[in-house]
């Protein structure tokens, strides 16, 4: 049989590794417990069912491509112009999008040291140079970010609060990055876990109005819809006008737009997630402060529905990681933002999280007395 020739294509897009994900391997007889993706703690609004079942006629129709009841409705909710609103299939195709607007091999983009990965995976994408400054503690500090700008650059990426620290500065921070930026730098805000600590007073949507910014964010964390790949974004005008080409037709199906249509129109049931979140990370951040007292790391204090886990070694780290997952319970490794050290949780229902905590607390334990 003839050998087939071996196409690898664009050789920068040939070097790249795929984008990572959680490995799920665990004892065949455990019920998963993923800690992994930082997924919802219950599922979505009840009224997404409703609205599902009663479209599900229009399911040989493809879908609205101006995505007009979402925009309408998240205009409505954040006071915004509907035509600076853009939906892509989660916050990951607007980003995408962005960097194939913006990015090429001449480019470069600053970002911190933590930054969200998939940041990383588009520059490759488009051959751009990044550069990364570093965090003050896990936070981003906008003074590192503003004297590593000059004018060759092309994009600042910032995630607020940040993944996969948790941390979060405030927005008057960003407004003062945004001042002291270029004014043809294209700024990229991702608010992907915003509602987890959002002031409804303080929102930098505005910023959009009269400089080249983007502020994005999802359904699939504080709205539960991690399944049905959401994600929307208020950009400056000019800035819409290149995304809105790059967005695949028809990128958000039909039952997806229902969906989030019904989430938004159910705020009380959102703000109840992000509640009951927010009690079970802080339990999960308390025993862990006093359960690593006396070590040389403690847990940052998180605005998410995750937190970040620091161990004294990256040996360490394994060795818990081994233990949790044994009974079923996979954290997410950190090695790849450079700290092997660390793990990243996600907040679940109470019932599983008191399950976590007490076989995170005893494999802790055993550590500190060997």
């Amino acid at each position: 049989m003839q050998k087939q020739p071996r196409f690898t294509g664009r050789p920068h897009i040939a070097q790249m590794a795929p984008y990572a994900l959680a490995a799920f391997d665990i004892p065949k007889h455990k019920r998963l417990i993923s800690l992994a993706q930082n997924e919802s703690l219950r599922p979505p609004s009840p009224l997404v069912i409703d609205a599902i079942n009663k479209r599900q006629a229009e399911l040989a129709l493809y879908p609205d491509p101006d995505w007009g009841e979402l925009r309408h409705e998240l205009s409505q909710l954040h006071n915004i112009d509907v035509s600076t609103i853009l939906c892509g299939a989660g916050s990951m195709e607007l980003i995408q999008c962005l960097a194939h607007g913006w990015l090429d091999e001449s480019s470069t983009v600053i970002t911190t040291r933590y930054a969200y990965a998939f940041i990383n995976t588009v520059a490759q994408y488009t051959n751009a140079a990044i550069h990364h400054v570093e965090e003050d503690q896990f936070s981003v500090s906008v003074d590192n970010l503003i004297n590593a700008i000059d004018d060759k650059t092309t994009m600042v990426f910032v995630a607020n609060p940040g993944n996969p620290t948790g941390t979060r500065i405030p927005r008057t921070e960003l407004r003062r990055l945004r001042d002291n930026m270029p004014e043809h730098t294209l700024l990229v805000i991702d608010e992907a876990y915003a509602e987890f600590s959002d002031h409804r007073d303080d929102t930098l949507f505005d910023l959009t109005e009269t400089t080249p910014t983007a502020v994005l964010r999802t359904f699939s964390k504080a709205y539960g819809l991690a399944g049905m790949r959401v994600g929307w974004g208020v950009f400056a005008p000019s800035v819409a006008e290149q995304v809105r080409k790059l967005l695949n037709p028809n990128n958000i199906s039909v039952l997806s737009q229902v969906a989030a249509v019904a989430c938004v129109q159910d705020q009380t049931y959102m703000q109840e997630t992000c509640r009951q979140t927010q009690i079970q990370r802080d339990a999960l951040i308390n025993v862990l402060v006093k359960a690593l007292h006396g070590t040389s790391v403690t847990p940052p204090v998180s605005h998410t529905n995750f937190v970040l886990i620091p161990f004294e070694t990256p040996e360490t780290a394994t060795r818990i990681d081994a233990s949790l997952r044994a009974q079923g319970m996979v954290l997410r490794n950190m090695a790849g933002y450079g700290l092997p050290h660390c793990h990243r949780l996600t907040v679940v229902n109470e019932t599983d999280m008191t399950l976590v905590r007490q076989c995170l607390l005893a494999a802790l334990a055993e550590e500190q007395s060997k």
